[in-house]
């Protein structure tokens, strides 16, 4: 890393806390991208009314290895349920009667 100096005053740039992560160069989150979008441009930008496909786009991005995989909790998504994967069957409760 270089150094920079404005007036007396020295610069260093530093890394970001959770690092750089790779682009989507082969568009596999694309549709989850897209979806998000609409969703913020059909809510005015409230992106508190879109969790749901912002938490799918992260988890396509985690499973693609596109992103450090991180808890649901801690990214922001305690209150969301995880959504069953496709060709898992439903977790049935025992009755407790």
């Amino acid at each position: 890393m270089s150094t920079m100096v404005f007036g007396a005053k020295s610069f260093k740039p530093k890394p970001p806390d959770k690092g750089a992560f790779p682009l989507d160069h082969f568009g596999e989150c694309t549709a989850f991208k897209e979806k998000f979008m609409k969703c913020l441009q059909a809510n005015h930008f409230e992106n508190g009314l879109c969790r749901q496909e912002s938490k799918e786009y992260l988890e396509c991005r985690m499973e693609r290895q596109l992103m450090a995989k991180e808890p649901l909790e801690k990214l922001g998504f305690k209150d969301l349920k995880e959504e069953k994967s496709e060709g898992q069957p439903e977790k049935v409760q025992p009755n407790r009667s």
